[in-house]
């Protein structure tokens, strides 16, 4: 028969620290590379809040110039999760192939447009959310 235990957790004042990692770096054609961050940022309550990034570059020789930032911030707690893990796991196979099949196609459309329509807005979205989705 186990033994019986207790857990005794100090309840203080929340703790949480941002931070930036980089999961994967990509070239999909000449000229353009893109780069897949995860972000965790924090509430003024010390909330976590936890997010795909997405960020398009141009490319030339060896300066990059930053065309469009996505971030993408989960809506639930599946989501969430599923955004941590590719902390420890990195990107799979599939969401890299989403990355690359949909969400830079996506993503390079609105190069130069200064007000991406709801249409456009959303085809990125969904392909964002069907990378995070992907690893649940």
């Amino acid at each position: 028969m186990p033994e019986s235990s207790i857990s005794i957790v100090p309840i203080g004042k929340k703790i949480c620290r941002p931070f930036l990692l980089e999961v994967m770096v990509f070239s999909p054609e000449a000229g353009y590379k893109f780069k897949v961050v995860v972000e965790r940022s924090c509430t003024p309550e010390a909330d976590a809040l936890w997010k795909l990034v997405f960020d398009l570059y141009r490319v030339t020789g060896t300066t990059e110039v930053q065309l469009v930032h996505v971030s993408f911030t989960t809506g639930t707690p599946v989501q969430e999760k599923a955004v941590q893990r590719m902390v420890s796991e990195g990107v799979k196979q599939g969401q890299a192939d989403v990355l690359v099949k949909e969400v830079y196609p996506a993503t390079k459309s609105i190069v130069g447009v200064p007000k991406p329509t709801p249409a456009q807005k959303k085809k990125i979205r969904t392909a964002m959310e069907k990378v995070v989705n992907l690893n649940v």
